[in-house]
């Protein structure tokens, strides 16, 4: 993961990236297994919003730094001061909403990868990706019954869609944490690899998709958002707009002109 282009960010708890059409998102707290901070959710909107801004961006990467975890939740030091009332808890809600937003709206493919504990908030953050891997050693785990808080009902609606109801509410009465195969064979992580394979095996499943039409994964990506959200309303003119779009595009020309020439396609998401 060196190189690249390097982002600003208003912490240096989270940091960003750009390089070969990949953003990757690190969270930068290891000392506290990356719980994340209100600091810290305000620099994961300033980084998706930067992604978001780049076209050269076709998919982000998030993962945590220290190889121990993904995110271990909230910065419970904070809980004094920041989520110590219904209205302070509100407001921190609404930061780390504003956030997720972020995350969601940048509109591209979002892989995260898992080394350690992935619990909580970190949990909620991992969900918000389209494909999660993990090392063997990670654990997964929602200890809100356990604090005595409510779990957001947009994380719960994910966690449902993965999983379905009876896992999740197993995982929300006991708190308890999965183990990676656990996880895995719930369907809350697409894969399971070795810790010293995992950086490899994510860059290269980005940079595949990175190299494909991104028109037409922007499609597939709300499409199937919106499949699995059965209880929501679907916006299909919003889906066939983005459909037709793929087949105007010069992307399809240029794919249909390389596979005939039997080259690889050079998309430019246009």
């Amino acid at each position: 993961m060196d190189g690249g282009t390097a982002i600003p960010l208003p912490t240096d708890k989270i940091l960003a990236r750009i390089g070969d059409g990949i953003g990757w998102l690190t969270f930068n707290q290891p000392e506290k297994r990356n719980a994340i901070s209100l600091s810290m959710w305000e620099g994961v909107t300033a980084a998706a919003r930067a992604f978001a801004a780049d076209g050269s961006v076709r998919v982000v990467v998030m993962h945590g730094a220290g190889g121990k975890a993904f995110a271990s939740g909230a910065d419970i030091s904070e809980f004094e001061t920041s989520r110590n009332s219904a209205a302070a808890e509100d407001e921190y809600r609404r930061i780390g909403s504003v956030a997720r937003a972020a995350l969601q709206d940048m509109d591209k493919p979002i892989i995260a990868m898992v080394q350690g504990y992935c619990v909580g908030g970190g949990c909620a953050t991992a969900l918000q990706a389209d494909l999660r891997i993990a090392t063997p050693d990670s654990r997964f785990g929602i200890p809100a019954a356990r604090l005595g808080v409510a779990y957001a009902t947009e994380s719960l609606a994910r966690l449902v869609a993965l999983v379905g109801p009876a896992v999740a509410k197993d995982i929300m009465f006991t708190g308890r944490l999965l183990t990676a195969a656990e996880a895995q064979a719930a369907g809350l992580i697409n894969q399971v690899v070795e810790a010293d394979a995992i950086e490899a095996t994510v860059a290269g499943i980005a940079g595949r998709i990175a190299a494909n039409a991104p028109l037409t994964i922007r499609h597939a990506r709300a499409a199937i958002d919106m499949l699995a959200a059965a209880s929501a309303p679907r916006d299909d003119a919003r889906l066939d707009a983005m459909y037709r779009a793929c087949f105007d595009s010069e992307d399809f020309r240029e794919g249909r002109t390389a596979f005939m020439a039997k080259r690889p396609p050079v998309f430019r998401g246009v």
